[in-house]
């Protein structure tokens, strides 16, 4: 009988799982809805002609504030068709790179969950989205980069991009558990190979992120849980 691999390696997403990000987003994008309502008619949903452009443009700009910036751009330009103003385009860009500035502020736990982990002998990388540079100067921010033995900044979170990280690690898919606040992403395609997933929720989700599943997904309520779960998962092989 084969006995089931203990879990060696543990991976966190970054963004809204170690520490706050999608609030930025929210923020900003209520201020592109009022430059932009001031170009359209009450009804029109601003919101949904921004979510529609960012997913076209997810091929060419990848994931992060850069792309979502652009985006904006182009959803501003295409939803007042050419007539809202240099004004307003400005004061866009300029809520682009006040994101980019915004403080890397930890979600409650992070900081006590990422030493126990460390101290239980876990290995612990980050697997996250986004741009290069921004997330780097993040995790380098976030005064915890040194518990990490790995920064993975990826295209796209798919089983064939776990399944990369998983061998590099050197360890079997049993060995490993992925542990972020999207099920699409950190969930999903991580079972899909047979590793380990810890699902916990953000209040605030992304539209591109959300997708229908069973629930059966392991949750948590706090990243706190974390080494708790991890110990009562290793006590029960």
């Amino acid at each position: 009988m084969t006995s089931t691999p203990a879990i060696e390696v543990v991976a966190l997403d970054a963004d809204d799982t170690l520490w706050h990000s999608e609030v930025y987003f929210e923020r900003t994008q209520r201020r592109f809805k009022e430059l932009v309502g001031r170009y359209v008619d009450a009804d029109f949903d601003v919101d949904a002609a921004l979510v529609e452009v960012e997913h076209r443009n997810l091929g060419a700009y990848g994931y992060g504030i850069k792309g979502f910036t652009l985006s904006m751009i182009e959803a501003a330009i295409e939803a007042t068709d050419g007539a809202i103003g240099v004004d307003e385009i400005g004061q866009i860009l300029a809520s682009g790179r006040t994101m980019l500035d915004h403080p890397v502020d930890l979600l409650p736990g992070v900081d006590q969950a990422v030493t126990d982990l460390t101290d239980a002998g876990y290995r612990l990388l980050i697997v996250t989205k986004g741009d290069l540079h921004h997330q780097e100067h993040k995790i380098l921010a976030s005064g915890i980069a040194d518990r990490f033995e790995r920064l993975e900044i990826v295209a796209e979170k798919d089983p064939a991009t776990y399944r990369r990280v998983i061998a590099s690690m050197g360890v079997e898919p049993g060995a490993f558990c992925m542990v972020g606040n999207s099920v699409r992403s950190d969930v999903l395609p991580v079972l899909e190979l047979g590793a380990h997933a810890v699902h916990i929720p953000y209040h605030v989700t992304w539209a591109h992120e959300h997708v229908e599943h069973d629930g059966t997904v392991p949750t948590l309520t706090s990243i706190a849980e974390l080494p708790a779960w991890l110990a009562e998962a290793a006590a029960a092989r």
